[in-house]
């Protein structure tokens, strides 16, 4: 019994002193300050004192071993997402059973907790590079097998065990990919390792890059999700090891020099951010003031509009100070403000709201609400305005692509609807739409109106005359690779493009790597695995890495206008990280029709040459037939993380049946409506073609003169084409 109680007070005494200790880590910290201004204190505190960057062998393996050791049995380590005593969800390892050439079943390896592939820009391979990759607080040991699961998931809400949640996002699986829950016992320490990241490196660590959540009510980009978890799960002992070690680094030859002020104070977090308080382990903060603020009064709304509520309120009275206030719409928190007047926005028009008023201090006590008023949002019976240069693009016998400039509304567009001679055809939230089977060589007539949320609908736009071609072929008769993206981190992509006359159904074909330059191709992926089937006429359809952090390389979607990938390949192990868009430079990429090669970019099985690392290569526009020789003659080359021309593709396609003459046309650029030309060697020109970069025919004029008159033809960049005596010619015209 006296064994027991002494044990018990040394464990009293150690945990006093190592509190003790953390305190005084932040003596030169003003501790007095609150939000932004004392994230960027403890950003100073944490970035100063990391003096040892660790290797990621042996360091990174040895100052685990310590950390998170199990005090139960001094000879495993305690795995994070872990709750059981066996297999893939063992709690619990020995230590010898680390990860190596031995493989994964039954081992424990580094979990990067704030995904390697998650950051922006991505973190490098953690082998020799000391660095953001070998950070201790945020690596912890875990199950391989379990690791391998949970992968690059970003975090979600859930409760009981680790595993997938419920919450889905748009991820490495899709549009609905299930984010990854690390356990009731885990959230704590997840929330505030990647508080630490976020405070220590800033926006390569965004916690909305880790995790599904909002932050509409801080300062910056902590999400709400974090500080729940803070809150719900208090500091476990097995945490608070990690910073007094890693603090000694006279006594610790793996410890790196820094604290995590979360473990140290989880009240840190509210202090930055706001919401609920976590616990205050120093005992500075919420014992200093238990008094709350007087709850506002004298709340009024005004300058109601279809969306928006103007509110304003008299300032509340405190012991100490009000530092801020919490706006309550219909009993759900949607805004924190330090002023006594805010613009509640976002609204339903014609809805009525109920709105209430909450004042609280630096310690976060809080006034009751204030009574609540009811507001009214106006109706919205504006429509919006007619959409404008609607233009036709990608015209083949079938098909054409409509496009135009975006409406405005005192409210929203919600989108547009497309009419084909007058009757309605589609829907769509884009700014363009593909329009097909149609009938070869016959005039259609097009118009889009635009709505807004209430359903009011704009007039239709200008009517738009299209003439499908004839569905002559134009000498292009393949599919081939437009472009090739090896960005930073996992920012991958290839662009396929489609140049002959008609639309090209995808089935049948597929992409291959040749991994650095090996004996053999990898495992297929079909074009035709995701929603889009076909290619029309002039269109390119794209293949992103399911890890792309550049918006461009991802989906389209409501809150990515910008996304130009078709087809996502997920980045995970069954796919061997994205595999065949996980090239790094020194790996061929071939494109198959029923399983032959038909393009290639790179020399297949030519070693391990980076010939193509860190750039962007694009097709050039003379280029219109694939290629099972890699010539890098045919490619323009781009620095880095180019991604501007992703999602379209310019060309110039060549006519072989004539012998090819010489011409003088001007002035080019043309500037005006009249373009002069010079007959071709004192021979009459017979006739004169305008076409689009897409093969569209726009001008047509047999036997013309000296001097042409374009006053029809739009500003462009456009192919014109003289015939005299079964001899032909191209030039590029630009009207500007």
């Amino acid at each position: 019994m006296i064994k027991k109680l002494l044990s018990f007070y040394f464990l009293l005494f150690t945990s006093f002193i190592s509190f003790s200790q953390a305190e005084s880590y932040y003596d030169d910290v003003d501790k007095t300050l609150a939000g932004l201004a004392l994230k960027n204190a403890l950003t100073t505190k944490i970035t100063d004192t990391h003096t040892n960057e660790l290797d990621y062998t042996p360091g990174v393996w040895n100052a685990s071993k310590v950390t998170d050791e199990n005090p139960s049995n001094t000879n495993e380590v305690i795995l994070i997402y872990g709750w059981t005593s066996t297999g893939t969800t063992a709690r619990t390892r020995d230590k010898s059973l680390q990860q190596g050439s031995t493989g994964s079943a039954g081992r424990w390896n580094r979990e990067h907790v704030y995904a390697r592939s998650l950051a922006t820009p991505g973190m490098p391979t953690p082998s020799g590079n000391p660095g953001i990759a070998t950070d201790a607080h945020n690596l912890r040991p875990a199950d391989s097998d379990r690791n391998t699961l949970r992968n690059n998931f970003k975090f979600g809400e859930g409760s009981g065990n680790s595993g997938f949640s419920s919450v889905t996002y748009s991820g490495p699986n899709g549009p609905n990919t299930a984010a990854w829950f690390p356990g009731d016992e885990w959230k704590g320490d997840v929330a505030r390792m990647m508080m630490y990241m976020y405070v220590r490196y800033g926006v390569q660590c965004l916690p909305t890059g880790v995790a599904v959540g909002d932050n509409s009510l801080t300062p910056d980009d902590m999400i709400d999700l974090f500080l729940k978890w803070n809150v719900e799960d208090p500091v476990s002992d097995l945490e608070k090891v990690r910073n007094p070690y890693h603090e000694d680094t006279t006594n610790n030859t793996y410890a790196q020099g820094n604290r995590n002020p979360f473990i140290d104070n989880p009240y840190l977090a509210t202090r930055i951010w706001g919401g609920d308080s976590a616990q205050d382990l120093w005992g500075i903060y919420t014992s200093s003031d238990t008094e709350a603020p007087t709850a506002p009064t004298n709340v009024v709304a005004s300058n109601n509009t279809t969306t928006t509520i103007d509110v304003s309120w008299t300032a509340s009275t405190d012991n100490e100070a009000v530092t801020g206030y919490n706006v309550y719409v219909d009993n759900a928190l949607t805004n924190q403000v330090t002023t006594t007047a805010i613009t509640i926005a976002g609204l339903t028009p014609n809805t009525q709201y109920a709105i209430q008023i909450e004042a609280k201090d630096l310690i976060n006590n809080k006034s009751a609400k204030s009574t609540a008023i009811n507001s009214t949002t106006l109706q919205d019976g504006t429509a919006p305005s007619v959409p404008t240069n609607l233009e036709a693009s990608n015209v083949s016998g079938t098909t054409f692509k409509l496009s135009w400039n975006a409406s405005t509304d005192d409210t929203a567009v919600a989108g547009y609807d497309v009419f084909i001679n007058t009757v309605f055809n589609a829907t769509t939230t884009d700014l363009t739409y593909t329009i097909t089977g149609l009938t070869t060589s016959t005039d259609y007539v097009a118009t889009v109106l635009a709505k807004d949320a209430a359903d009011n609908p704009s007039a239709q736009s200008i009517p738009l005359n299209v003439t499908t071609t004839d569905g002559a072929s134009n000498g292009v008769t393949e599919l081939f690779i437009s472009e090739y993206v090896e960005g930073t981190g996992t920012n991958k992509a290839l662009e396929i493009v489609n140049l002959t006359s008609s639309t090209v159904d995808l089935s049948g074909y597929d992409i291959r790597r040749n991994g650095n330059g090996g004996s053999s191709w990898s495992t297929p992926l079909a074009l035709d695995g995701g929603t889009v089937k076909s290619i029309t006429s002039g269109d390119v359809f794209v293949i992103g890495n399911g890890d792309n952090s550049n918006p461009v390389l991802q989906p389209k979607t409501a809150s990515n206008t910008i996304g130009e990938v078709d087809l996502v390949q997920p980045n995970n192990s069954s796919t061997n990280n994205g595999e065949p868009v996980n090239f790094n430079g020194n790996d061929p990429v071939g494109l198959f029709k029923d399983d032959v090669l038909i393009d290639i970019f790179g020399e297949f099985q030519g070693g391990s040459q980076n010939f193509a690392k860190d750039m962007t290569l694009r097709r050039k526009s003379t280029i219109s037939s694939p290629n099972t020789t890699y010539s890098i003659s045919e490619w323009d080359s781009f620095p880095v993380n180019t991604t501007d021309g992703i999602g379209s593709h310019t060309a110039t396609l060549g006519v072989h049946n004539f012998d090819y003459i010489s011409f003088k046309m001007y002035p080019n650029p043309l500037k005006g409506n009249t373009l002069n030309l010079t007959q071709v060697q004192s021979q009459k020109i017979t006739a004169l073609k305008i076409y689009t970069l897409n093969g569209q025919e726009v001008v047509s004029i047999n036997n013309p003169e000296n001097t042409v008159n374009l006053n029809s033809l739009k500003s462009g960049l456009y192919i014109v084409k003289i015939i005299s005596n079964e001899k032909i010619g191209y030039k590029k015209l630009l009207k500007q």
